[in-house]
């Protein structure tokens, strides 16, 4: 870490960090966004940006707004949000952070669940859901845009500019308030992919600790540059990505967009980017589909490069011995890995993955390639970092090891447990959930299964809810089969069911490009409405499905599917903000077709 790194210590609370900071280092830059008018990226110091948060602290005293009320924000990653969450925390108010893309009924209800009085929301394109919100919502009181509407149709009463807000508010006195490390600064609702979502209580210490613990697991330094795109709602964006750079007195850069992602990884240059997998399997699929367009000559140099810089990165982690082979990496770098490291700007120290597992033939990939590519794992009650893989102990397939400061024990049917200052105080008003995943000696049982190597490196097997028991007493944990069916980009989406039934079935979201050239390669129209009830295309759409899972045991193999052409959205009810599967919605959604795969299947 930096020599003017801001220990927890020191910092106390998340708004003290900020204090701090800005004491610290006041004309270092802090962030950096795209300015649309002036077709430029516009850069903000500390002392700037402390300017913006005094600005924010009187507006919010004047709506009397008192310790331990809530407000939400419902923005795209930008420093506006950074100066309200510092605002907000400074004067002890908790912030709930709302995902853009959520619906505005699930909007709704966590403002309602949470009794937040007051929303910040960007506007503009925003303000016919917001709304919607609006009209749905019992607890708001205020909602503050950044830009005005489109039309003023969309406005409601409810309504006030924040241009307007702050200079209403300007000469309002803004007394210090006693913020406490134990003071509730947040809460922010899981995914909810069974049910409501629950929220998650998170202290100013739980936060503050877990990102000091993350940012002793690898070599920060004062000039390395985030690149944000990650939703700061989701926490590990927010832990790893807001709070751990201000520890470190690093600058973070706002992508544009998730579409214009490649343009701003040229133009920023980062050297460290937190993501998904789903961001790292776009890339690979981008990667594959340009190799399908070449010839068998650079596809061949492509997989030499992969195993040859796998070769490499072994013998680093001194897991594998010097082989003369290595003697052409210069060159495959230089005909084929820099092509791919330059995309991502050229100077990557650390590209962290985190949220989900990432297969690990992608891993592989990206890391014989020469791109930095650590995994991590973690959960919003945990906030949320758990265990991560170090730069000089980084085996992919695992999830790494614990964080300093955060234990991990494997219980009863190989769960995985933690316990930390790290933890969540529990669940918002959900005394009784709270109790089901915290025990009386404080571990967090997490519902994943692990197991240890002799390196303290775990790995996740399984999720005991998720695990799909046949009518034989077979137990399959559907995650591994998923991830090794959607490597063939045919197949988008993918959900294995088949709970107390003789085998296994797959729903399957398809590609609409990939089955294009499914339908060219096959000389079929794609156009036909009933194609994919054709039993040829069927047959054939299973057979490429089974060939993915070919190395996994026989009771483990599907013989049933329904393919579609709809995608699982976040819109239509079958994903949660964070991308994950709804899976009891899904499966409500296709009961019909569910019922029909596996009806006269003899066991």
């Amino acid at each position: 870490m930096p020599d003017d790194a801001i220990a927890p210590e020191r910092a106390q609370t998340l708004s003290g960090l900020f204090r701090e900071r800005v004491a610290a280092t006041p004309d270092r830059p802090a962030y950096r966004q795209y300015d649309a008018a002036s077709e430029s990226w516009k850069r903000y110091s500390w002392r700037e940006v402390a300017h913006e948060v005094a600005r924010w602290q009187a507006a919010l005293t004047q709506a009397g707004l008192a310790p331990g009320d809530r407000v939400a924000v419902m923005l795209k990653n930008c420093v506006e949000w950074v100066i309200f969450d510092q605002a907000a925390l400074g004067l002890g108010l908790v912030t709930v952070p709302l995902y853009l893309d959520d619906r505005p009924d699930s909007a709704a209800w966590i403002i309602d669940n949470a009794g937040a009085r007051l929303l910040l929301v960007e506007g503009r394109f925003q303000h016919r859901k917001v709304a919607e919100i609006v009209a749905a919502s019992q607890s708001l009181e205020r909602v503050v845009s950044l830009l005005p509407p489109e039309s003023l149709a969309d406005w409601s009463p409810k309504f006030v500019l924040a241009a307007d807000w702050l200079d209403a508010a300007a000469g309002c006195e803004v007394r210090a308030r006693r913020i406490d490390a134990d003071m509730l600064a947040s809460i922010v609702y899981t995914s909810g992919t069974t049910g409501r979502p629950k929220g998650v209580m998170l202290t100013h210490e739980n936060m503050l600790w877990n990102a000091w613990f993350a940012s002793e697991c690898a070599d920060f330094a004062a000039d390395d540059v985030f690149l944000s795109f990650l939703p700061l709602s989701h926490t590990l964006e927010r832990t790893g990505g807001y709070y751990l750079p201000m520890l470190a007195g690093c600058e973070v850069v706002y992508a544009r967009s998730i579409n214009q992602l490649a343009q701003d990884l040229l133009a920023i240059r980062p050297t460290v980017l937190i993501s998904v997998p789903r961001i790292y399997e776009r890339v690979h699929a981008r990667i594959r589909d340009t190799l399908a367009k070449k010839g068998a000559a650079a596809q061949t140099l492509f997989r030499l490069a992969v195993d040859i810089g796998w070769r490499r990165f072994e013998h680093a982690q001194g897991r594998a011995s010097w082989h003369p082979r290595l003697l052409l990496w210069p060159l495959l770098n230089r005909l084929v890995a820099r092509g791919v490291t330059q995309k991502l700007g050229g100077r990557l120290k650390y590209a962290i993955s985190g949220g989900a597992a990432l297969p690990p033939e992608i891993a592989r990939v990206f890391i014989g390639l020469g791109v930095p590519l650590l995994q991590g794992y973690g959960l919003t009650e945990a906030s949320p970092v758990v265990a991560v893989n170090r730069p000089a102990s980084n085996i992919p397939e695992s999830i790494g090891q614990s964080l300093p400061g955060v234990e991990i024990r494997i219980g009863e049917n190989d769960e995985l447990l933690t316990r930390s200052r790290c933890l969540m105080r529990g669940y918002w008003n959900n005394p009784q959930a709270t109790a089901a995943v915290i025990d009386g000696a404080g571990w967090l049982h997490t519902g994943d299964q692990v197991r240890a190597d002799a390196r303290g490196h775990y790995y996740i097997t399984g999720r005991i809810k998720d695990i799909i028991v046949l009518n034989n007493g077979e137990k399959v944990p559907p995650g591994d089969m998923e991830s090794a069916i959607t490597l063939d980009p045919l197949f988008e989406q993918v959900m294995v069911v088949g709970e107390g039934k003789p085998c296994l079935a797959v729903l399957a979201a398809l590609n609409p490009d990939h089955w294009q050239a499914f339908c060219a390669a096959q000389r079929l129209d794609a156009g036909r409405a009933d194609l994919l009830q054709d039993s040829r295309v069927h047959k054939l759409l299973l057979s490429r499905l089974a060939a993915r899972l070919r190395d996994f045991p026989g009771y483990a193999q599907v013989r049933r599917a329904h393919f579609t052409l709809e995608p699982w959205t976040v819109e239509n009810g079958l994903l949660t903000p964070t991308m994950k599967m709804k899976r009891a919605k899904i499966a409500e959604r296709f009961e019909q077709d569910l019922d029909a795969l596996f009806r006269n299947l003899s066991p």
